[in-house]
C-alpha cells in the first residue's frame, strides 16, 4: 500500500466489490481485519469481506422516524431472544412486542465479538454484525421489520473499550492510551496524541449505523469511561454531528447514553455546555424500586430502599444529587432543576440486563418477590414522567434467569472468565459451585426466553397487566406529561401515592390494608394485588380514601369535585 497524507494507507485492487475478501499485514507481521470492516463471516480473527450497504433494497420509505423521548423501550438480547438466537427468528416475534405497546426495540450489541454466543459488550470489529446473529444483511432486514410495524430501532453502541479477544485495532494506530485506565485497562484514546483519527472512527461507527442501518437510535454504553479531557468531549461532537445528519435525512436520530455520573449536564444541549444526549438510562430509579420490593440493600444498594428514597427518585430522577454516595466513598452527582430538564430525558425501568445479568446466577426479580409487588413496580414505571424501558420477558414474569455467558475459544481466556466469575460472588459469600459457568453452553440455554410461559397462568395474567398499563398510559395525555416540576409523590408507613395530572397510583407495601388518601373521590381502573389481577370494582374507594390489601396498586382517575 502507498502512504498517503495523515497517517492513511491506500491501493487499488481491480475488481473488488461485495464479497471480496481481504485482509492487511502490517510491516510483514501476520494478516488482521479491517478495523472498519463492516462483515466477518468467519469470524473476528478471519479475513474481512466487502459488504456493499447499497445493495439492500430498503421497503421503509414511508418511515418517517421517532421521537423516543417518552416513547416505551424494549432491551432484546438477540442470542436468547429466541431459541434460534439469530435476527431473523427475532423478527419473527415483533408481533408480540407490537401488541404490548412497544416503541422502540432496543438491541443489545451485535458488534462482532468472539464465539457463538456472548452479551456483545466484547465487541472487537465495532463496524460489523456478529456473523451467527446474521451479519450485516440480517441487521438490515430487521430494522426494516420493525419500520413496517411502526417500531423504532435503538442499537446498543460500545465505545468505552474492547474486548479481550480478536482486539486489532492496536496494530493500526493509538487507539488506545497509557494516559488513563479504566475497569478495561487503557482508555480508549480520545485525548493524547493522534486522537483525531480516534474519535473520527467512533463518531463515523455512529454514523454508519445511522445512514447505512436505518436505525433510529444508539444507546452509548458507559458513557463515563469516556475519559476525554480534550477541550470538546467526544459526547458533545458525537452530538452534533448526529444532529447534522438528522437534518440531512429528515428524521429524528438519537443517543441514549448509559452514564454513572448522576450530572444533568449529560442531557443539556451542547450549545449550552452540556454532552447533548437526547436521554440517558436512569439507574437510581431502578435502585430505589428494586430495593423497596426485595429489601435488599448490599453492594452498591445501600444507599437505597424506604419509600422517601423512591418519592425522591420519581420526582427529581437522582438519589445522589451531590450528597453522600456511602458506597462510592464521595459526594456524588448534581440535582437536576424540574423546571428545566424534562422526565423523557430519563430512562426508567425495573429491569435491565445489568441489574439482572449481573446478579450471581441472573435471577430476575419476579424470583423474590410476589406477584403484587411486580405490578406494584411496573405501575410505577409504567405512569412515571419518565421514557419507559423493559428488559425482555419481564412483561410475564419470565421464568428463566439471564445469566452471564461467553464462547472465548482459547482454554487460558475461558479458565479465567470462569474462575473469575466464581471468584467474584465468592467473596460475597456464594459458594462458587452454585454460580453458572459463563463457558458452559447450558449456561448461554438456560437464559433463553421460553415462549410458552405468556400464555400460560401467572404470566399471562401479569402480561395483560402490562398491556392494559401500557395502553392507558398511551391514551392519557396526563401520563404523557413529562413535567417533573409537576409530578408529587406522598407516601406513608407502608404506602405511596405517585399523582400524575388527573390520576393517581396508589400502593400498599405492607403487610396488611392500607386506607391510602387520594387528592380527591376517584374512579379505580386497574387494580392488581398479592393474590392477582383485581376487579376494579371491588376495590374499596371512600371519599378521598382507598382501601388496599397487601402487596397490593390502583389505578385511580379522579373525578370532577
Amino acid at each position: 500500500m502507498d502512504r498517503q497524507p495523515g497517517g492513511w494507507w491506500r491501493c487499488v485492487v481491480e475488481h473488488a466489490g461485495h464479497g471480496s475478501d481481504y485482509a492487511f499485514s502490517v510491516d510483514g507481521g501476520p494478516t488482521r481485519p479491517d478495523p472498519r470492516s463492516a462483515w466477518q463471516p468467519n469470524g473476528v480473527h478471519g479475513p474481512s469481506r466487502i459488504f456493499d450497504t447499497g445493495r439492500y433494497g430498503w421497503r421503509d420509505a414511508g418511515w418517517t422516524g421517532l421521537d423516543v423521548r417518552g416513547q416505551l423501550f424494549y432491551e432484546l438480547h438477540v442470542g436468547t431472544f429466541t431459541a434460534e438466537g439469530t435476527l431473523a427468528s427475532a423478527a419473527g416475534r415483533l408481533d408480540h412486542l407490537v401488541d404490548l405497546g412497544v416503541d422502540v426495540v432496543e438491541l443489545m450489541p451485535v458488534a462482532a465479538f468472539e464465539g457463538r454466543w456472548g452479551w456483545g459488550y466484547d465487541g472487537v470489529a465495532l463496524y460489523a454484525v456478529h456473523e451467527p446473529y446474521g451479519g450485516p444483511a440480517g441487521l438490515q432486514e430487521f430494522v426494516d421489520a420493525c419500520h413496517a410495524r411502526g417500531l423504532a430501532v435503538c442499537l446498543d453502541v460500545v465505545y468505552n473499550h474492547l474486548g479481550p479477544s480478536g482486539n486489532y485495532v492496536g496494530t493500526f494506530g493509538p487507539y488506545f492510551t497509557q494516559r488513563h485506565e479504566t475497569p478495561w485497562g487503557s482508555a480508549v484514546n480520545l485525548d493524547d496524541a493522534g486522537r483525531a483519527h480516534v474519535r473520527r472512527f467512533l463518531c463515523d461507527n455512529a454514523l454508519h449505523w445511522f445512514d447505512d442501518f436505518h436505525v433510529d437510535a444508539l444507546r452509548l454504553d458507559a458513557v463515563h469511561s469516556l475519559v476525554d479531557f480534550s477541550g470538546r468531549h467526544l459526547l458533545a461532537q458525537l452530538s452534533d454531528e448526529v444532529a447534522e445528519l438528522s437534518s440531512k435525512l429528515n428524521r429524528p436520530l438519537a443517543l441514549v447514553a448509559e452514564s454513572d455520573l448522576n450530572d444533568p449536564r449529560m442531557v443539556e444541549p451542547t450549545s449550552a455546555g452540556g454532552m447533548g444526549m437526547t436521554a440517558q438510562w436512569d439507574d437510581d430509579v431502578h435502585h430505589a424500586l428494586h430495593c423497596l420490593l426485595t429489601d435488599e440493600q448490599q453492594g452498591y444498594y445501600c444507599d437505597f430502599g424506604g419509600l422517601e428514597v423512591l418519592a425522591r427518585t420519581l420526582t427529581r430522577a437522582f438519589r445522589h444529587a451531590g450528597d453522600y454516595s456511602t458506597f462510592r466513598g464521595k459526594n456524588w452527582g448534581r440535582p437536576i432543576d424540574p423546571h428545566k430538564h424534562r422526565g423523557h430525558q430519563f430512562l426508567a425501568y425495573l429491569q435491565n440486563h445489568d441489574q439482572v445479568g449481573n446478579r450471581a446466577v441472573g435471577d430476575r426479580i419476579s424470583a423474590s418477590v410476589s406477584r403484587g409487588r411486580l405490578a406494584i413496580g411496573a405501575a410505577l414505571v409504567l405512569t412515571s414522567a419518565y421514557t419507559p424501558m423493559i428488559f425482555m420477558g419481564e412483561e410475564w414474569a419470565a421464568g428463566t434467569p439471564w445469566q452471564f455467558f461467553t464462547d472465548f475459544a482459547d482454554p487460558g481466556l475461558a479458565r479465567a472468565v470462569s474462575d473469575g466469575r466464581r471468584s467474584e460472588f465468592a467473596e460475597h459469600g456464594w459458594d462458587a459451585g452454585s454460580i453458572p459457568d459463563p463457558q458452559d453452553p447450558a449456561t448461554r440455554d438456560a437464559s433463553v426466553l421460553d415462549w410458552t410461559e405468556p400464555v400460560r397462568g401467572r404470566h399471562a395474567e401479569l402480561l395483560e397487566w402490562y398491556r392494559d398499563l401500557v395502553a392507558l398510559r398511551r391514551a392519557e395525555p396526563d401520563l404523557r406529561v413529562d413535567d417533573l416540576s409537576r409530578v408529587e409523590v406522598t407516601i406513608g408507613e407502608d404506602w405511596v401515592a405517585a399523582h400524575r395530572g388527573g390520576f393517581d397510583v396508589v400502593a400498599n407495601l405492607g403487610s396488611g390494608d392500607a386506607v391510602v388518601p387520594t387528592r380527591g373521590r376517584g374512579k379505580v381502573l386497574l387494580a392488581f394485588g398479592d393474590r392477582g389481577r383485581l376487579d376494579p370494582d371491588d376495590v374499596e374507594t371512600t371519599g378521598s380514601r382507598v382501601r388496599l390489601g397487601p402487596d397490593t396498586v390502583a389505578v385511580l382517575r379522579l373525578m370532577p369535585a
